[in-house]
């Protein structure tokens, strides 16, 4: 981050507003609710937590946060592309929960090779839920994923395919099971899948998930136990017919607070962008997570050095036609 100019920040105008705005809610989000507001100042662009689109799921607005976090993340990647640092203030006003960052432009600087690359990949960028392909990460990235993470103040855990996978799936299987029983997640997930997914309202279209749950707990290479969003209504239409990821990771924060839900979904879109440059793409993990005692079962059992955030499983994959985004003005005043 850098101090701001000596005559202030930068103006942000109109048509750059929109820019950064559209750039930001490419972020990805549970069920694609994209939960975040922007509000344009003169010199500053606000995101707010759109608390309408908090999930029933999510009481304490975890889930809610880290997609708020890589929305942030996305509007700092933006700031750069125009040649500014971004001078971020996370949770400006505590009597304001909505409010969840203030950014600003600061000093000019070029944007870095990395940046760019990131950039050309975040149109391309998708949760995957298909299959992959049966090649290995491209070495060197899983070592720059987990310096991302970092970076964020998050740290990106790998799950070694054996027992502590073993441990993760079982877990990870039972937790599912029992919110698949649940009538008010699945109540959710209807409203936010297949037809009444669209650039309104947001959601997962039908394109972007399997017709039936074919996750076998403990399979390897392993898949972990996907989110059912078909529910029986055979209108899934992706295969999962074909190879599983290659590494299965969770993203943790030391902390387990606003402040470090923010950073977990800086540092997830920040490694997602950075794998999506190599053709890598990731499985998101939310549903498991969203019972407190799988939460510290995950932690417990794998003997983990912080609070799981998020559960990942990565792969080389063909790029898929991404989820619709709510338009700027929809997000913004």
């Amino acid at each position: 981050m850098s101090d701001e100019t000596a005559t202030g920040p930068a103006s942000i105008r109109a048509g750059r507003a929109e820019y950064l705005i559209a750039t930001a809610a490419r972020a990805p989000s549970v069920h694609n609710t994209q939960p975040w507001r922007f509000k344009v100042t003169e010199s500053a662009i606000e995101l707010y937590c759109d608390f309408r689109r908090q999930l029933l799921a999510d009481p304490d607005g975890r889930e809610m946060l880290i997609s708020c976090g890589a929305a942030l993340y996305g509007l700092r990647l933006a700031v750069r592309s125009l040649g500014y640092l971004p001078v971020v203030d996370v949770l400006p006003q505590p009597g304001s929960p909505r409010l969840l960052a203030r950014v600003t432009l600061g000093a000019a600087a070029r944007v870095t090779a990395a940046e760019r690359e990131m950039l050309k990949a975040l149109p391309h960028r998708h949760t995957h839920r298909g299959v992959f392909a049966a090649d290995p990460l491209p070495a060197g990235l899983l070592a720059e994923l987990e310096h991302d993470a970092m970076a964020e103040g998050a740290r990106l855990h790998i799950v070694d395919q054996g027992v502590a996978y073993q441990r993760l799936a079982d877990i990870v299987s039972t937790a599912s099971r029992g919110l698949e029983l649940d009538p008010w997640a699945q109540f959710e997930m209807r409203f936010w899948s297949g037809s009444a997914a669209g650039p309104g309202r947001g959601g997962v279209p039908a394109r972007a998930f399997p017709a039936t749950t074919t996750s076998r707990p403990g399979r390897r290479p392993g898949r972990l136990r996907q989110r059912d969003f078909d529910l029986g209504r055979g209108i899934g239409q992706l295969s999962t017919d074909g190879p599983g990821p290659a590494v299965t990771a969770v993203l943790l924060t030391m902390g387990d607070g606003r402040r470090e839900w923010l950073c977990a979904g800086q540092a997830l879109y920040r490694l997602l962008l950075h794998a999506a440059t190599r053709s890598v793409f990731a499985s998101l993990y939310t549903q498991p997570l969203e019972h407190e005692l799988a939460r510290t079962a995950i932690q417990d059992r794998l003997a983990l050095p912080g609070a799981v955030q998020m559960l990942l499983q990565l792969g080389v994959a063909d790029t898929a036609q991404p989820t619709t985004r709510r338009p700027p003005e929809d997000v913004s005043g």
